[in-house]
């Protein structure tokens, strides 16, 4: 078989990141350079701030995915490049380096969804999961069941009516004086605290449907917390540790409903949020009392990065999905 090795770009929120895989499946550079440190100081990304850095960095940032991989620009079949959804800003640097980089080495470009990308980032590294599955696909922006009777298909079931699951982490985190981002610094505030200790409403949980809320469990921590304040019972380790619990909780049995529903053997997690351990251990507790299979990827294909991107592009390659030099950036999602 012919090796097709794919460039894949990614600047959808504020990370940069370029990588290079071959065939779909082998990774053989996955750069990616963190915006983190910047964004700290107000809290959460800000979106002319990502792009003026996503400016600034993506041409070292590629440049190191060819010298990691051992590849010259020839060597590459096609580039990949996020165009939907993020921040419109940081999307219009990838794409727009996208085209102009395809151009000049006279290659294809291929137009990559999101979290299309961080689905596939499932395949990269176990291959043969068995279809139909149910995917949660659960980030900073997004909260969505996602049935899948093949690699290529995807019908969302429910999703999120207001804020994702790691908009609520980074939000309660700021809340509550922890840093930024919210998903590690709640983790971390968890694993000294109990849950219990406070109780918060597992929202929509009661609710025979595959929809998600999250504000009004956000809501719910800011009401007891001012409370507690008062009463001088405020402890942000044992909040932190009943907010995750209630959050995890209602994403895992959601998941489990889907799956028993739409009657599939397998459940995949997907997205920034899947690295978290009570998620992921949550999950694969339940998944086996009720005999299904879970997959999640390692950590570093759970956050932004570009070779989900250069691994799904591969399947759209095989199709014959290419985008022409008017490729266009979307900040929602359009469809999945």
């Amino acid at each position: 078989m012919k090796e097709i090795y794919i460039l894949g770009i990614e600047t959808s929120c504020d990370e940069t990141a370029a990588a290079i895989v071959k065939n779909g499946q082998d990774i053989l550079s996955n750069v990616v350079q963190s915006q983190v440190k910047l964004h700290q100081k107000f809290g959460g990304v800000v979106p002319e701030v990502a792009s003026r850095k996503h400016i600034e960095t993506i041409y070292a940032v590629v440049d190191e995915a060819f010298a990691t991989a051992g590849l010259g620009y020839e060597d590459i079949a096609a580039v990949a490049v996020t165009n939907r959804p993020g921040l419109i800003g940081a999307l219009l640097v990838g794409v727009s380096f996208a085209k102009a980089f395809a151009y000049s080495i006279n290659k294809p470009i291929i137009a990559v969804n999101h979290l299309h990308g961080h689905i596939y980032a499932n395949f990269l590294e176990k291959p043969d999961i068995e279809l139909p599955c149910i995917c949660l696909v659960v980030s900073g922006g997004h909260t969505s069941l996602v049935y899948m009777p093949s690699r290529q298909e995807y019908r969302v079931i429910g999703e999120t009516r207001d804020d994702a699951a790691g908009e609520a982490f980074d939000k309660v985190a700021r809340f509550l004086g922890l840093s930024y981002p919210g998903g590690p610094a709640v983790e971390k505030a968890a694993r000294e605290g109990t849950p219990g200790v406070h109780k918060l409403p597992r929202v929509f949980l009661d609710k025979d449907d595959f929809e998600f809320s999250f504000s009004g469990l956000k809501t719910a921590v800011m009401n007891q917390w001012r409370k507690l304040e008062k009463l001088g019972q405020a402890n942000v380790n044992d909040m932190a540790a009943e907010f995750q619990q209630a959050l995890v909780e209602v994403l895992v049995e959601k998941t489990i409903r889907a799956a028993q529903k739409y009657q599939v053997k397998t459940v995949l997690m997907a997205g920034g949020v899947a690295a978290n351990s009570l998620l992921r251990n949550s999950l694969t507790k339940r998944a086996a009392e009720e005999q299904l299979k879970v997959a999640f990827p390692s950590l570093s294909l759970c956050t932004d990065n570009a070779a989900m991107i250069a691994g799904q592009a591969y399947m759209q390659y095989k199709c014959g999905d290419f985008a022409s030099l008017e490729l266009n950036a979307y900040p929602g999602l359009l469809s999945l």
